[in-house]
Parts: C-alpha cells; sequence; structure tokens
C-alpha cells in the first residue's frame, strides 16, 4: 500500500474519527468539514484516481462505496433532505489525495453550481 495519509488512516499509523468499516471500507470524518456531515469514505484498497478503476474489476467495490454512503447518510439522519455525493479526479478536479475517496456532504442546502 502507497504513503498516501489515507493509506496510513487504513494502517492506523494517523488517528481518524472512524464512522463505519468493513473488510473494504473506511469511513472517517473529514478534518476540514465543509457541511455539517462530511465524510469520507474509501476503499482500502489503493486505487489512485477515477480513471485508474476498471469496471469489471472494481464493480463489487464501486457498489459498496455507495452502500456505504446510503448507510451512512441514513445513520446521520441526511437521507430524506439529500445529500451531495463528490468524487473528485486529477489536478483541476479538485483531488488533493491520490487514493479514490468519496466525499459525503449534508445537513444543509448545497448550492448549484459547486465550483
Amino acid at each position: 500500500m502507497g504513503d498516501t495519509i489515507f493509506s496510513k488512516i487504513i494502517k492506523r499509523e494517523i488517528p481518524a474519527d472512524i464512522v463505519y468499516e468493513t473488510d473494504d471500507i473506511l469511513a472517517f470524518r473529514d478534518i476540514r468539514p465543509q457541511a455539517p456531515v462530511h465524510i469520507l469514505i474509501i476503499p482500502k484498497i489503493e486505487i489512485p484516481k477515477i480513471t485508474d478503476i476498471d469496471g469489471n474489476k472494481h464493480a463489487q467495490l464501486l457498489g459498496k462505496l455507495f452502500d456505504a454512503a446510503n448507510m451512512l447518510a441514513k445513520e446521520m439522519k441526511i437521507d430524506e433532505d439529500g445529500f451531495r455525493l463528490v468524487l473528485n479526479c486529477g489536478n483541476n478536479g479538485g483531488q488533493d489525495v491520490y487514493h479514490l475517496h468519496m466525499h459525503l456532504l449534508g445537513g444543509r442546502q448545497m448550492k448549484w453550481p459547486p465550483g
């Protein structure tokens, strides 16, 4: 596994406020939240960015990411009013950490366009 901040969180080398974990997925609160609910959902395997996804190889894992987002949205009570899922890809797409991750944002009105 690489040396990103997320791989260090997975290996428990860096602390995080973990809210959900399975054998394949880890979810934790963002340290710089952009909404009242801001959770990062990551696969435990290293996929640097969206363009590195192999649909045949990663389809089940991607489903688990979305299942985790839905479960957490319900648990955080943002499922009824709505929430936003964000995946950034590359520098121009706003990706800061090159380990695939999904932002679950909610608890306030989201604006459009986002940025």
